[in-house]
């Protein structure tokens, strides 16, 4: 599906399995035919091409707000706006809320966003004050996604595209890594952060983090985040 529509499609979980749904044409219907062998077809409404917008919720994680550019932002919020698009991080999974809830919770510094997908985090950090801001993320859709949303937002943002596992990376105040949890497991290590704000994993998960000390977990939705302090 992703090869046949790289803009996008719809999964829609049903009772007996998920049903895979492509807004296209003719044209596209008869892709679907070739690769799948079959294929059902309706005709949609007018306003098909907006209806997307429709899965992306704003979020207030204490004074910040984040959500996409078509919603209003409260008029006491701190707002990070992130344009939906093919990286990473809208602001809204539980995993970015827990990381800005553990972020609010530091000294100002510098920080390191690994893995930086749409920028969200990076962007929500030099929002809060902290700065110099880097981002790594290895995919370059993801570099293109956080420069392109951290000028909107009028914050500076460091980006480049590395491989956040075998790179040289810098030494910051503070590493945020909303990543999985082997690959967070294979960072840490390697990492000069003197903290280290880790998401994208189950509360199931283990604290235990070579060269660092757990100091928190927080969790919400079924995810969960830590804080850690390098080990001295």
């Amino acid at each position: 599906m992703l090869e046949l529509f790289p803009g996008g499609f719809e999964e829609v979980d049903g009772h007996d399995g998920v049903e895979l749904i492509a807004y296209t044409d003719a044209g596209g219907e008869e892709r679907l035919w070739h690769a799948f062998g079959g294929a059902r077809a309706q005709d949609v409404a007018a306003d098909w091409r907006d209806r997307w917008k429709s899965f992306h919720h704003p979020v207030r994680v204490g004074p910040m707000w984040i959500g996409p550019p078509w919603s209003d932002v409260p008029p006491d919020a701190e707002a990070v706006v992130i344009e939906p698009g093919r990286a990473f991080g809208t602001g809204a999974h539980p995993t970015t809320r827990l990381c800005v809830e553990l972020l609010l919770q530091l000294e100002r510094g510098s920080v390191v966003d690994l893995g930086c997908g749409s920028g969200v985090l990076a962007i929500a950090a030099a929002k809060l004050g902290f700065a110099p801001v880097l981002a790594f993320d290895s995919d370059e859709h993801a570099v293109t996604a956080t420069r392109a949303n951290a000028a909107a937002n009028g914050v500076d943002v460091q980006v480049a595209v590395a491989d956040i596992v075998a790179a040289d990376l810098p030494q910051t105040d503070i590493a945020l890594a909303n990543i999985t949890r082997p690959t967070l497991e294979t960072l840490a290590p390697r990492l000069r952060s003197r903290l280290l704000v880790g998401s994208g994993y189950l509360p199931t998960d283990a604290t235990e983090l070579a060269a660092y000390r757990h100091v928190r977990r927080i969790t919400r939705d079924s995810w969960a985040a830590d804080l850690y302090e390098a080990a001295q």
